[in-house]
């Protein structure tokens, strides 16, 4: 892969880590339970962030000058879904994963 600035490298993957682990989640730990974790609005936050997540992503590795807009919606979006997680509990690595991802997505807006 091409050099790419620190800063931009750590946000990429914070964003990819995001992605696997909501997508993940959601298909795994949320269906299995079944209950709240399925409820549509929970249900489809996570999955709008782990596509959120995909798409900051893919702006960055193909330096689009809107990367800084993605990313600032990823950032809300992020967050809401880290407060969700945390909301219905046992869910400590997707929140850990969105708010890492949040606050690198932020940064990368400003």
């Amino acid at each position: 892969m091409h050099h790419l600035d620190p800063e931009l490298r750590s946000c990429i993957d914070a964003c990819t880590a995001c992605h696997q682990t909501c997508l993940a989640t959601a298909m795994g730990h949320c269906l299995e339970l079944g209950g709240e974790h399925v409820a549509r609005e929970h249900f489809t936050l996570m999955i709008t962030c782990a596509e959120i997540c995909q798409t900051a992503a893919t702006f960055m590795l193909i330096g689009s000058p809107r990367h800084k807009r993605i990313c600032a919606e990823c950032a809300e979006i992020c967050a809401e879904c880290a407060a969700d997680c945390e909301r219905l509990g046992d869910m400590d690595e997707c929140v850990t994963a969105c708010r890492d991802c949040a606050e690198s997505c932020r940064k990368m807006a400003a």
